[in-house]
């Protein structure tokens, strides 16, 4: 009898590349499979190359197509399971395979919008996947998280992936999720890991993430007679003429040089040839260097070889295996391959340093969940008005009723602060009544009281989503474009600004029997805001050559100790003082002793 005889798998983002793959060596051996997917076309194509294969294994297999279906969408995924569930019983295996690259760009250039939709595939797709297969499991069931290697290698040592801050974001929590999940799931006897394929020959590298990066690199500096605004106009013509015939690739660019001059009131047959030269010249250059960057990351791997899909779908069948997964439940498998050397971007102690904000602003954005953020956020702004500086304190109407009213004694506004509009407005507020903000903090507040992750609602994660990541997100865009005014469209303002972000928790649960479930839990989000992190930074000093810096004070330790707003505070202080500006260190862990 085949191995995954009678077997139903779930596999998501299944119509083309790797969910493919994986689909196909699931039906050679033996497994009903469902593949899903928001085109209707690769599925279909997908489904009669899944038939071929049954028909060959002569398993009597079937496999069934949900078009449309978005894995961010709550509905949808809810519709597909309750199906399942009731026209075959169990789900036995989800591959959380689904995922898009997202804004391929500098953060301040990324649209809120694509960051959120980036963050609800990649990370909210895979929880409500798994939240509502569970609902279909037994003792014995599997899920496999598929993710990226250019995320954490573990919460003390972080890998950098710029142009891509949402995607580390949502994979630095998707691998925490399976972590988490598996301390979940014990007592329904389901497994979960995750593996970290590395880079695979794919469409999406060569064709989308490599030439985008490289484009990117294009925008950052202008090219010759563009300016950045023109490069990223002149990008999104020519990106997909990579790859295609002389005539095609002749006829693009001229229609690129000719919406540019448009653009320019540009008319002269000479200047347009012009242009179409100097574009001609820019899709070369973005060619080499996406060249050079597969070329590099090449060369970080022992045998040069980046893995094929069929082997990353060999892969994941071996995870499924019963007595693998047992082995194997609860970890991340670092598949990629790659000797990437990596900057910890990560400290435990810091200089103690002295409280100096003369005639400096600070401004707080606080999403309080217990009455200990809100006593940490009155102990920091009352140290900086103490030692000169002014404060300005954003409360989130989420927050609890104490924030408030305990706050108001600084100048304080409740509102929500989800809205990009609501933070642009009351920053430029707050510049013009009190002064140029120099440094915003953003307090996340502890993760609240839930049993279970994978028991939340979808209304209650996706709350957790906003507190930890997209808010987050949101405030530091607009503090950006607050720092450096229209920087987003022309990065070469950035050079030698200056300004200070921090954003200051989740907190690790603390007391004297924490469990590793409870820890688990928190992980999922702070593994969120560390790649997210070292990520923009590496943007804001390697790629923008500026001072700006974003800084990660994440509060307690893995033993339980109760955080300290004084080692906070100094922190702060430390990274407020401009004296982080040339460490690579920009996460600290206050009370942890490693060193």
């Amino acid at each position: 009898m085949p191995k995954f005889q009678n077997k139903l798998v779930v596999i998501t983002g299944s119509g083309t590349g790797i969910g493919k793959a994986i689909a196909i060596k699931f039906a050679e051996n033996g497994a009903n499979i469902v593949i899903l997917g928001r085109r209707k076309e690769p599925l279909e194509e997908a489904a009669k190359e899944l038939q071929q294969v049954i028909d060959k294994t002569r398993s009597n297999a079937f496999v069934k197509i949900f078009p449309g279906v978005d894995v961010s969408d709550e509905e949808g995924v809810s519709k597909m399971f309750d199906e399942l569930k009731k026209v075959h019983g169990t789900v036995d295996i989800v591959i959380n395979n689904a995922g898009v690259s997202g804004p391929v760009t500098c953060f301040p250039n990324a649209p809120i919008n694509d960051f959120k939709s980036t963050v609800g595939i990649h990370l909210t797709g895979t929880f409500w996947t798994s939240a509502q297969a569970i609902k279909s499991m037994k003792a014995g069931c599997k899920i496999v998280t598929i993710s990226t290697f250019f995320t954490e290698e573990r919460p003390f040592e972080q890998r950098p992936y710029r142009f891509r801050s949402p995607y580390t974001a949502s994979q630095g929590a998707k691998n925490r999720l399976a972590e988490a999940m598996s301390w979940e799931l014990t007592d329904k006897g389901i497994t979960s890991i995750a593996t970290n394929p590395g880079p695979v020959h794919s469409d999406r590298i060569y064709k989308t993430v490599y030439p985008k990066a490289a484009a990117e690199f294009m925008r950052v500096s202008g090219f010759e007679s563009l300016s950045p605004e023109d490069v990223e106009k002149v990008n999104n013509d020519i990106l997909p003429l990579l790859g295609e015939d002389e005539n095609t690739v002749k006829s693009g660019i001229a229609k690129a040089a000719a919406n540019i001059a448009k653009a320019k009131s540009i008319t002269s047959e000479q200047d347009i040839q012009k242009l179409s030269s100097t574009i001609t010249s820019l899709l070369t250059k973005i060619q080499q260097i996406a060249e050079k960057v597969q070329n590099n990351t090449s060369k970080m791997i022992a045998d040069e070889q980046f893995l094929s899909q069929q082997q990353v779908a060999e892969t994941v069948m071996m995870l499924c295996d019963e007595d693998i997964a047992k082995i194997l439940n609860g970890k991340v498998i670092p598949g990629d391959r790659v000797f990437y050397p990596v900057k910890p971007h990560i400290a435990c102690s810091i200089p103690e340093t002295k409280s100096d904000y003369n005639s400096k602003v600070v401004l707080f954005v606080v999403d309080a969940t217990e009455e200990s953020d809100v006593k940490r956020v009155e102990h920091l702004a009352q140290n900086i008005e103490n030692n000169g500086g002014k404060t300005v304190i954003l409360i989130s109407k989420t927050s609890i009723k104490q924030a408030g009213e305990k706050l108001s004694k600084f100048h304080s506004h409740v509102m929500d602060i989800t809205s990009q509009e609501n933070m642009r407005r009351m920053l430029n507020t707050a510049t013009q009544k009190i002064g140029p903000v120099n440094a915003v903090i953003y307090v996340t507040g502890k993760l609240p009281q839930v049993s279970k992750l994978v028991e939340l609602s979808r209304q209650q994660w996706d709350g957790l989503v906003d507190k930890f990541i997209n808010t987050p997100a949101i405030v530091l865009q607009e503090t950006l474009g607050r720092f450096v005014p229209d920087g987003a469209k022309n990065p070469p303002l950035f050079k030698d600004k200056q300004g200070t972000i921090i954003v200051i928790g989740p907190d690790m649960p603390s007391g004297g029997k924490v469990t590793g479930m409870e820890r688990a839990k928190v992980e999922v989000f702070r593994g969120a805001l560390r790649p997210f992190a070292t990520t923009v930074n590496q943007e804001l000093s390697d790629v923008l050559k500026s001072k700006i810096r974003l800084h990660l004070i994440l509060p307690g330790s893995i033993d339980g100790t109760e955080p300290s707003n004084d080692r906070i505070l100094n922190a702060v202080n430390f990274f407020s003082s401009g004296k982080a500006i040339s460490n690579s260190e920009i996460i600290y862990y206050p009370d942890e002793t490693r060193s």
